[in-house]
Protein backbone atom coordinates (compact mmCIF):
# COMPACT_ATOMS: atom_id res chain seq x y z
CA UNK A 1 0.00 0.00 0.00
CA UNK A 2 1.54 3.20 -0.86
CA UNK A 3 1.76 5.77 1.65
CA UNK A 4 -1.17 8.01 0.56
CA UNK A 5 -3.64 5.28 0.71
CA UNK A 6 -2.16 5.05 4.44
CA UNK A 7 -2.85 8.25 4.75
CA UNK A 8 -6.20 7.46 3.75
CA UNK A 9 -6.59 4.19 5.54
CA UNK A 10 -5.72 6.18 8.58
CA UNK A 11 -8.06 9.06 8.42
CA UNK A 12 -10.89 7.17 7.91
CA UNK A 13 -10.53 5.09 10.56
CA UNK A 14 -10.17 8.25 12.55
CA UNK A 15 -13.16 9.25 11.46
CA UNK A 16 -15.08 6.16 12.57
CA UNK A 17 -13.63 5.80 15.57
CA UNK A 18 -14.34 9.68 16.45
CA UNK A 19 -17.61 9.35 17.45
CA UNK A 20 -17.06 6.15 20.01
CA UNK A 21 -14.26 8.19 21.38
CA UNK A 22 -16.89 10.96 22.27
CA UNK A 23 -19.02 9.07 23.81
CA UNK A 24 -16.69 7.52 25.90
CA UNK A 25 -15.01 10.54 26.86
CA UNK A 26 -18.61 12.04 27.26
CA UNK A 27 -19.88 9.43 29.76
CA UNK A 28 -16.95 10.46 32.30
CA UNK A 29 -18.08 13.96 32.71
CA UNK A 30 -20.70 15.96 34.52
CA UNK A 31 -24.31 16.86 32.39
CA UNK A 32 -23.21 20.44 32.45
CA UNK A 33 -19.61 19.68 30.61
CA UNK A 34 -21.62 17.05 28.57
CA UNK A 35 -23.83 19.85 27.12
CA UNK A 36 -21.38 22.56 25.75
CA UNK A 37 -20.92 23.49 22.30
CA UNK A 38 -18.31 22.93 21.60
CA UNK A 39 -17.71 19.70 23.30
CA UNK A 40 -16.07 20.32 27.00
CA UNK A 41 -13.52 17.06 26.22
CA UNK A 42 -10.53 17.86 28.54
CA UNK A 43 -13.52 18.82 31.33
CA UNK A 44 -12.48 16.83 34.71
CA UNK A 45 -13.64 13.47 34.79
CA UNK A 46 -15.97 11.70 36.58
CA UNK A 47 -17.79 8.50 37.61
CA UNK A 48 -21.05 9.67 38.63
CA UNK A 49 -23.08 8.63 35.78
CA UNK A 50 -21.78 5.13 36.20
CA UNK A 51 -22.91 5.13 39.49
CA UNK A 52 -25.95 6.34 38.69
CA UNK A 53 -26.51 3.95 36.06
CA UNK A 54 -26.04 1.23 38.05
CA UNK A 55 -28.00 2.57 40.47
CA UNK A 56 -31.25 2.27 38.20
CA UNK A 57 -30.29 -1.46 37.35
CA UNK A 58 -29.17 -2.07 34.34
CA UNK A 59 -28.43 -5.79 35.10
CA UNK A 60 -32.05 -7.25 33.83
CA UNK A 61 -31.94 -5.54 30.43
CA UNK A 62 -28.32 -6.55 29.80
CA UNK A 63 -29.23 -10.46 31.07
CA UNK A 64 -32.12 -10.37 28.79
CA UNK A 65 -29.86 -9.30 25.79
CA UNK A 66 -27.63 -11.85 26.59
CA UNK A 67 -29.85 -14.78 26.58
CA UNK A 68 -31.72 -13.42 23.60
CA UNK A 69 -28.31 -12.74 21.55
CA UNK A 70 -26.57 -15.96 22.81
CA UNK A 71 -29.22 -18.39 22.34
CA UNK A 72 -30.34 -17.05 18.65
CA UNK A 73 -26.65 -17.58 18.19
CA UNK A 74 -26.94 -21.02 18.82
CA UNK A 75 -29.85 -22.12 17.16
CA UNK A 76 -28.99 -20.45 13.64
CA UNK A 77 -25.64 -22.06 14.04
CA UNK A 78 -27.67 -25.35 14.43
CA UNK A 79 -29.72 -25.05 11.45
CA UNK A 80 -27.16 -22.82 9.13
CA UNK A 81 -24.53 -25.12 9.26
CA UNK A 82 -26.35 -28.28 8.37
CA UNK A 83 -28.19 -26.12 5.36
CA UNK A 84 -25.24 -24.70 4.30
CA UNK A 85 -23.53 -28.06 3.98
CA UNK A 86 -25.80 -29.45 1.80
CA UNK A 87 -25.91 -26.59 -0.33
CA UNK A 88 -22.23 -26.62 -0.56
CA UNK A 89 -20.62 -29.82 0.06
CA UNK A 90 -23.22 -32.14 -1.50
CA UNK A 91 -25.19 -30.04 -3.34
CA UNK A 92 -29.18 -30.27 -3.77
CA UNK A 93 -31.06 -29.64 -6.87
CA UNK A 94 -31.74 -26.35 -7.89
CA UNK A 95 -29.69 -25.10 -4.80
CA UNK A 96 -29.48 -21.64 -6.32
CA UNK A 97 -33.28 -21.51 -6.11
CA UNK A 98 -32.79 -22.38 -2.38
CA UNK A 99 -30.24 -19.50 -1.86
CA UNK A 100 -32.26 -16.60 -3.34
CA UNK A 101 -35.08 -18.24 -1.27
CA UNK A 102 -33.15 -17.16 1.65
CA UNK A 103 -31.72 -13.75 0.15
CA UNK A 104 -35.72 -12.69 -0.77
CA UNK A 105 -36.26 -13.03 2.94
CA UNK A 106 -34.29 -10.26 3.38
CA UNK A 107 -36.05 -7.78 0.92
CA UNK A 108 -38.95 -7.54 3.16
CA UNK A 109 -38.33 -4.22 4.63
CA UNK A 110 -38.59 -5.26 9.07
CA UNK A 111 -41.32 -2.57 10.04
CA UNK A 112 -43.82 -4.13 7.21
CA UNK A 113 -43.93 -7.40 9.66
CA UNK A 114 -44.05 -5.66 12.57
CA UNK A 115 -47.84 -5.79 12.92
CA UNK A 116 -48.48 -9.34 11.51
CA UNK A 117 -45.55 -10.69 14.03
CA UNK A 118 -47.52 -8.25 17.05
CA UNK A 119 -50.59 -9.99 16.54
CA UNK A 120 -49.43 -13.72 16.32
CA UNK A 121 -47.81 -12.97 19.62
CA UNK A 122 -50.47 -11.24 21.29
CA UNK A 123 -52.83 -14.46 20.43
CA UNK A 124 -49.80 -16.79 21.42
CA UNK A 125 -49.67 -15.22 24.82
CA UNK A 126 -46.06 -14.30 24.22
CA UNK A 127 -45.86 -10.52 24.54
CA UNK A 128 -42.71 -9.13 26.60
CA UNK A 129 -41.68 -12.86 26.83
CA UNK A 130 -37.63 -13.02 26.08
CA UNK A 131 -38.06 -16.58 23.83
CA UNK A 132 -40.01 -14.66 21.19
CA UNK A 133 -37.32 -12.21 20.97
CA UNK A 134 -34.96 -15.60 20.77
CA UNK A 135 -36.96 -16.60 17.83
CA UNK A 136 -37.36 -14.19 16.29
CA UNK A 137 -33.08 -13.15 16.21
CA UNK A 138 -33.08 -16.98 14.82
CA UNK A 139 -35.28 -16.28 11.83
CA UNK A 140 -34.14 -12.98 10.92
CA UNK A 141 -30.05 -14.01 11.18
CA UNK A 142 -30.59 -17.51 9.57
CA UNK A 143 -30.69 -16.05 5.91
CA UNK A 144 -27.77 -14.71 6.16
CA UNK A 145 -25.69 -17.17 8.17
CA UNK A 146 -26.85 -19.57 5.55
CA UNK A 147 -25.08 -17.75 2.30
CA UNK A 148 -22.09 -16.98 5.24
CA UNK A 149 -21.81 -20.47 5.74
CA UNK A 150 -22.39 -21.75 2.30
CA UNK A 151 -19.40 -19.70 1.20
CA UNK A 152 -17.18 -21.15 3.52
CA UNK A 153 -18.08 -24.35 3.55
CA UNK A 154 -17.55 -24.64 -0.35
CA UNK A 155 -13.85 -23.32 0.32
CA UNK A 156 -13.17 -27.37 2.30
CA UNK A 157 -11.02 -29.54 -0.24
CA UNK A 158 -13.30 -31.82 -1.73
CA UNK A 159 -10.25 -33.98 -2.24
CA UNK A 160 -10.12 -34.63 1.95
CA UNK A 161 -13.62 -35.00 1.86
CA UNK A 162 -13.14 -37.88 -1.05
CA UNK A 163 -10.09 -39.67 1.17
CA UNK A 164 -12.21 -39.56 4.13
CA UNK A 165 -14.96 -41.12 2.79
CA UNK A 166 -12.67 -43.85 1.09
CA UNK A 167 -11.04 -44.32 4.54
CA UNK A 168 -14.29 -45.30 5.74
CA UNK A 169 -15.50 -42.13 7.63
CA UNK A 170 -19.35 -41.27 8.76
CA UNK A 171 -21.29 -38.34 7.69
CA UNK A 172 -20.62 -37.34 11.57
CA UNK A 173 -16.90 -38.04 11.42
CA UNK A 174 -16.33 -35.44 8.06
CA UNK A 175 -18.26 -33.32 9.65
CA UNK A 176 -16.63 -32.69 13.64
CA UNK A 177 -13.22 -33.99 12.84
CA UNK A 178 -12.73 -32.51 8.85
CA UNK A 179 -15.02 -29.69 8.25
CA UNK A 180 -15.56 -28.62 11.37
CA UNK A 181 -11.59 -27.11 11.41
CA UNK A 182 -11.41 -26.06 8.58
CA UNK A 183 -14.30 -23.98 9.07
CA UNK A 184 -14.00 -22.72 12.32
CA UNK A 185 -13.24 -19.15 11.25
CA UNK A 186 -16.65 -19.15 9.14
CA UNK A 187 -18.45 -20.61 12.02
CA UNK A 188 -16.51 -17.45 15.07
CA UNK A 189 -17.08 -15.01 11.78
CA UNK A 190 -21.09 -16.07 11.06
CA UNK A 191 -21.25 -16.76 15.32
CA UNK A 192 -20.27 -13.24 15.65
CA UNK A 193 -22.49 -10.77 13.28
CA UNK A 194 -25.16 -12.96 14.49
CA UNK A 195 -24.66 -12.16 17.96
CA UNK A 196 -23.80 -8.36 16.93
CA UNK A 197 -26.76 -8.26 14.91
CA UNK A 198 -29.10 -9.68 17.94
CA UNK A 199 -27.52 -7.56 20.46
CA UNK A 200 -28.32 -4.44 18.59
CA UNK A 201 -31.83 -5.12 17.36
CA UNK A 202 -34.10 -2.59 18.88
CA UNK A 203 -37.54 -2.31 16.62
CA UNK A 204 -38.79 -5.67 17.58
CA UNK A 205 -37.47 -5.57 21.20
CA UNK A 206 -39.48 -1.99 21.95
CA UNK A 207 -42.61 -3.32 20.39
CA UNK A 208 -42.59 -6.80 21.73
CA UNK A 209 -41.80 -6.20 25.52
CA UNK A 210 -42.82 -4.39 28.59
CA UNK A 211 -41.08 -4.89 31.83
CA UNK A 212 -39.76 -8.58 32.36
CA UNK A 213 -37.62 -8.94 29.04
CA UNK A 214 -37.04 -5.80 27.57
CA UNK A 215 -32.99 -5.89 26.19
CA UNK A 216 -30.50 -3.65 26.40
CA UNK A 217 -31.18 -0.70 23.41
CA UNK A 218 -34.74 -0.51 24.82
CA UNK A 219 -32.92 0.92 28.17
CA UNK A 220 -31.20 3.66 26.66
CA UNK A 221 -34.14 4.91 25.58
CA UNK A 222 -35.19 5.85 28.89
CA UNK A 223 -32.93 8.48 29.13
CA UNK A 224 -34.25 10.23 26.33
CA UNK A 225 -37.43 12.14 28.18
CA UNK A 226 -39.60 14.91 27.59
CA UNK A 227 -37.70 16.94 30.57
CA UNK A 228 -34.47 16.60 28.70
CA UNK A 229 -31.97 14.63 27.26
CA UNK A 230 -29.29 13.02 29.68
CA UNK A 231 -26.50 13.54 27.61
CA UNK A 232 -23.95 12.04 29.67
CA UNK A 233 -25.48 9.27 31.22
CA UNK A 234 -27.04 8.43 27.77
CA UNK A 235 -23.53 8.06 26.71
CA UNK A 236 -22.16 5.93 30.29
CA UNK A 237 -25.37 3.26 29.13
CA UNK A 238 -24.26 3.82 25.57
CA UNK A 239 -20.47 2.48 26.55
CA UNK A 240 -21.88 -0.30 28.85
CA UNK A 241 -24.15 -1.75 26.63
CA UNK A 242 -21.35 -1.41 23.90
CA UNK A 243 -18.56 -3.11 26.01
CA UNK A 244 -19.79 -7.27 25.49
CA UNK A 245 -19.85 -6.89 22.09
CA UNK A 246 -16.43 -4.84 21.85
CA UNK A 247 -15.18 -7.94 23.94
CA UNK A 248 -16.34 -10.47 21.67
CA UNK A 249 -15.64 -8.87 18.56
CA UNK A 250 -11.08 -8.43 20.51
CA UNK A 251 -11.54 -11.82 21.32
CA UNK A 252 -12.62 -13.62 18.16
CA UNK A 253 -10.67 -10.89 15.65
CA UNK A 254 -7.96 -13.13 14.34
CA UNK A 255 -10.91 -15.68 13.63
CA UNK A 256 -13.58 -12.60 12.34
CA UNK A 257 -10.14 -11.70 9.55
CA UNK A 258 -9.49 -15.65 8.60
CA UNK A 259 -13.29 -16.04 8.16
CA UNK A 260 -14.19 -13.34 6.30
CA UNK A 261 -11.52 -13.79 3.99
CA UNK A 262 -12.56 -17.32 3.37
CA UNK A 263 -15.20 -16.15 1.10
CA UNK A 264 -18.03 -14.85 2.44
CA UNK A 265 -16.82 -10.94 0.59
CA UNK A 266 -15.08 -12.18 -2.18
Amino acid sequence: MTPVWTFVAWLATLAFFAPVAWMVLTSFHQEADAATNPPSLLAPFTLDQYELLLGRDITPFLLNSAMASVFSTLLVLALSIPAAYALSIKPVEKWTDVMFFFLSTKFLPVIAALLPVYLIVKDAGMLDNVWTLVVLYTAMNLPIAVWMMRSFLAEVPKEILEAAEVDGAGLPTVLLRIVGPVAVPGIAATALICFIFSWNEFLFAVNLTATKASTAPVFLVGFITNEGLFLARLCAAATLVSLPVLIAGWAAQDKLVRGLSLGAVK
